[in-house]
């Protein structure tokens, strides 16, 4: 299923024109035309799912062989410091596309690109909370 506004899906109709690094029957990887790095590429399935929670099982899984595809050609092809595989839902966490998608990330050593996070000790009590929380909708 395929949606007519979305730009990913107008893509892999070949409706709007992309920089392919990889397609199968199921997934397309392109360069990202904003990208983060040189080398960012995305991961999308040919079946529009607006995120991780609505994408169906079979589809997910397929994606994660053609990321894990994707990465190891981008480790080969420009030999990063590392590698991000990010995967965002929803406009907090600034999934600018409602398509189900991966970015595969190459990093530079000190890219100054803000991913990570500091660590700092969590409160056990609260985390111990949160964890039976959520133990409850599994």
């Amino acid at each position: 299923m395929l949606v007519d506004d979305c730009i990913f899906c107008k893509i892999i109709r070949t409706e709007v024109p992309c920089f392919k690094v990889y397609e199968n029957d199921r997934n397309l990887a392109f360069m990202d035309i904003n990208p983060a790095n040189p080398g960012h590429c995305l991961v999308i399935p040919k079946f529009h799912a607006a995120d991780l929670l609505t994408i169906p099982d079979d589809w997910l899984a397929g994606s994660v062989a053609a990321v894990k595809l994707v990465a190891t050609a981008v480790q080969k092809a420009l030999a990063p410091h590392g590698l991000n595989i990010v995967q965002a839902n929803g406009p907090g966490a600034a999934q600018s596309v409602m398509h189900f998608h991966w970015h595969v990330l190459p990093r530079g050593e000190d890219d100054g690109l803000r991913l990570n996070w500091g660590l700092q000790p969590g409160d056990m009590d609260a985390i111990a909370i949160l964890a039976k929380r959520i133990q409850g909708f599994i």
